[in-house]
């Protein structure tokens, strides 16, 4: 798209996070604002560590090889056309000298270490990251499912393991390599063990030395039930789903260690584990801490209905990184899932908007409709408007619904291809494990060990 000359005048929109809320702010932004962008007085900056939006709830999926990883990605330079990319990570926010530091990407080849960036309106949309414990061995084994590289990597490494197990004769070996655990009983995990649990079941039909009852796969949950988001029966529906198909469901559960990959659990057991899955919460991305906006007790920043930041003029935030009041439930704030976060952009949109006519701003409202939940294929459960569905027509309105809500014609033509293809051939079960060290090849071609 060409260049648009930018007047010394030019509003500076700054948005921080090109994940749900960023994207969708941004899109939106360019759309209402089309004519003040061509005439250069508004500039329109989204500063995130990837050039890419992630359709998370697709990451199961992605994870299980029904849908393409690079389907479940927006590109954020094809999509936000009058908006300028930068990318980098946000190191500070400093409101009162209205300005933003960001250390870009390749910054240490560069030798530019950080940049700074001046804006009029800030728009803080960092999301979330996982939240982890101070449990021995979770940081060195452990691994979370919030990006599509952790999605990538966990397809490849269960098919890795099933390699691993149809290769060694050594039966503590075998069960290391074929047990797999998941802390953490909401959509992340769940979803993500039961479309896994559901690719290792296709797979191990094609190795003759591995007997399905060989695998072990286990969700481990601190409270006393999973999937709080789709109601009590049905997430009860649902553990009784997982324990049918062999897969081992422990409530009121804590991992106590995982030092060299031995799983320590609170309620005495303990075994080795060749894959361990940590999907128990997330919390706002820290930089909002290195900032001077208020943050409440848990670290997010505190936000008003209008979705701008409490005592702040010119400052807007919303999703997971924002405390943002319930207006349909008196003294709570709204669930950091993508169903209010999308919706939240558009809100938040519209005011940054309203803020450059003179125009009151509107507040966010929202009831929760429900949720759904994909449990491998044909097989999910739902909890909307109050039906409750299980089984295959829950799964067909999981997808249905996300469909609905990927960004872009051209991902959502590119994953029902995916889907209509998956129909006609049966998913492949390579592990591309190699995609993680690119240069081993090539190292032992020069004649380097890999013990160096």
């Amino acid at each position: 798209m060409p260049a648009t000359r930018t007047s010394d005048h030019a509003k500076k929109i700054l948005i921080v996070g090109g994940g749900y809320v960023g994207m969708y702010t941004a899109l939106r932004l360019q759309k209402k604002l089309r004519g003040d962008l061509r005439r250069g007085d508004v500039t329109i900056t989204v500063v995130d560590p990837q050039s890419y939006m992630t359709y998370q709830p697709f990451l199961p999926e992605a994870a299980a090889g029904n849908i393409e990883p690079r389907h479940v990605v927006t590109p954020l330079r094809k999509v936000l056309k009058r908006c300028t990319i930068v990318n980098g990570h946000v190191t500070r926010i400093d409101h009162a000298e209205h300005r933003v530091t960001v250390r870009p990407a390749g910054a240490d080849l560069a030798g530019e270490k950080q940049r700074e960036f001046a804006y009029d309106q800030l728009v803080v949309a960092a999301g979330s990251i996982s939240r982890t414990l101070p449990i021995p061995g979770l940081a060195e084994c452990g691994i979370g499912f919030k990006t599509v590289e952790e999605a990538i990597f966990l397809r490849n490494h269960v098919l890795h393991q099933l390699d691993i197990a149809s290769a060694i004769d050594d039966e503590a070996a075998r069960r290391r390599a074929l047990t797999f655990v998941f802390v953490g009983g909401g959509f992340a995990g769940v979803e993500a063990l039961a479309e896994l649990e559901d690719l290792s079941r296709d797979a191990v039909k094609w190795y003759p030395t591995i007997d399905q009852s060989e695998l072990r796969w286990m969700l481990v949950e601190a409270a006393d039930r999973i999937l709080p988001e789709v109601g009590p029966e049905m997430g009860k529906w649902t553990v009784e789903a997982l324990r049918r198909r062999g897969i081992e469901v422990r409530l009121e559960t804590l991992l106590k260690s995982a030092e060299s990959r031995h799983i320590v659990l609170s309620d005495g057991e303990e075994f080795d584990a060749g894959t361990l899955v940590w999907t128990a919460g997330v919390k706002a991305n820290p930089v909002v801490r290195d900032s001077d906006l208020p943050i409440d007790g848990k670290g997010r920043i505190r936000a008003t209905a209008e979705l701008t930041v409490d005592g702040l003029d010119g400052v807007y935030t919303a999703g997971d990184n924002a405390a943002v009041p319930d207006l349909t439930k008196p003294g709570e704030f709204c669930a950091p899932n993508a169903q209010h976060a999308v919706r939240q952009a558009k809100v938040l949109a519209d005011n940054i908007v309203r803020d450059l006519r003179e125009k009151p701003r509107k507040p966010y409202k929202h009831a929760y409709v429900g949720s759904v939940a994909g449990l491998g294929l044909h097989k999910g459960v739902a909890n909307v408007y109050g039906i409750k569905l299980r089984g295959v027509l829950a799964w067909f309105m999981h997808r249905t619904y996300h469909l609905s809500r990927v960004p872009t014609v051209n991902r959502k033509m590119r994953v029902t291809a995916d889907w209509t293809l998956a129909l006609f051939f049966r998913r492949e079960i390579v592990s591309l494990g190699a995609l993680e060290r690119p240069r081993q090849e090539f190292e032992l071609a020069a004649g380097r060990r890999h013990d160096d």
